[in-house]
């Protein structure tokens, strides 16, 4: 499995590629490291770079404050990364959960890899996130895209009759809206208190 050949062909021809990854043997820890890691490092890593340079800019009307940004930065990548790989298992979790309700074939390795490979648009959305106003749109676009992968990939890849895809998609989101919201509030609330304790160590000196 090549990563760029993978991510351009599920990009621009999902049809053809749903077929071809459902009669791969790869594992999911396979899937995960070659794939999925690298993909999802994408926007916590962009995010972190944006920190740097903005606290490197600020740096001399910051003081500490500029060292904290770029700390800040960093931990938030480390977490960002984590999360959307815990993310996108659960999200796979939850569309086996599903299979039999939508009347497919329940199968954790397939519902994992389409969970993983269905992200692939919104992971590479987050090479545009240090673009103000536009890059938020672009990421927009990206996850809108994502749902259309996942939803060409059920019938395929969890041999669901194809029409129960548009029911077993949007059950899906909202378990995965869901699950972003949750994600949302555990990093929001890790970066409040990293700041407050940050500014409190600065605060102390």
């Amino acid at each position: 499995m090549n990563l760029f050949e993978r991510a351009k062909n599920i990009l621009l021809t999902p049809k053809t590629e749903w077929p071809v990854i459902d009669g791969e043997s790869d594992s999911v820890g396979n899937v995960f490291t070659g794939y999925a890691m690298p993909l999802a490092a994408i926007g916590p890593i962009i995010g972190a770079l944006g920190m740097f340079f903005l606290s490197s800019l600020l740096g001399s009307f910051l003081g500490g404050m500029a060292h904290l940004g770029i700390g800040l930065g960093l931990g938030l990548a480390v977490i960002g990364f984590v999360m959307a790989l815990v993310s996108v298992f659960v999200l796979g979790l939850i569309i086996n959960a599903l299979a039999p309700t939508f009347g497919g074939t329940p199968d954790q390795g397939r519902a994992i890899k389409l969970a993983v490979y269905s992200s692939t648009a919104s992971w590479i959305g987050g090479l545009f996130a240090f673009i103000p106003l536009l890059g938020g749109l672009i990421a927009l676009v990206a996850w809108v895209y994502s749902i259309y992968l996942l939803y060409v990939g059920l019938p395929v890849m969890m041999k669901a009759p194809a029409e129960k895809a548009v029911g077993y998609t949007v059950v899906v989101i909202i378990a995965a809206i869901l699950l972003w919201l949750l994600v949302s509030f555990v990093i929001g609330a890790i970066t409040t208190m990293a700041m407050v304790g940050g500014m409190a160590a600065l605060g102390a000196h």
